[in-house]
């Protein structure tokens, strides 16, 4: 199943995007590739992830990591503002 995640960026892109990809083995571990990842071309702060993930389980599991949970806060994720869009196949 493929998503697409929303976030706002509290500490710029840059940040972001070096700890996003060094934990390429995090995602491993629940089978999720990455398919793309960005940001609109007039805001760094607001990112978009498309995800392909197993299971719906899998992708809960991962949201419910603390070790991912932390990752993400000292990216300068803003938690309250993640999306998702869950695609059609």
């Amino acid at each position: 199943m493929k998503f697409i995640m929303n976030v706002e960026l509290t500490e710029g892109y840059e940040k972001w995007k070096q700890l996003f990809l060094s934990v390429d083995h995090i995602r491993e571990k629940y089978g999720m590739k990455v398919l793309a990842y960005g940001h609109p071309k007039d805001n760094e702060n607001k990112v978009y992830q498309v995800i392909e993930a197993p299971s719906m389980e899998k992708i809960q599991e991962a949201m419910q990591d603390p070790e991912i949970a932390k990752l993400r806060t000292d990216a300068g994720v803003n938690i309250n503002s993640q999306e998702l869009v869950f695609l059609v196949e």
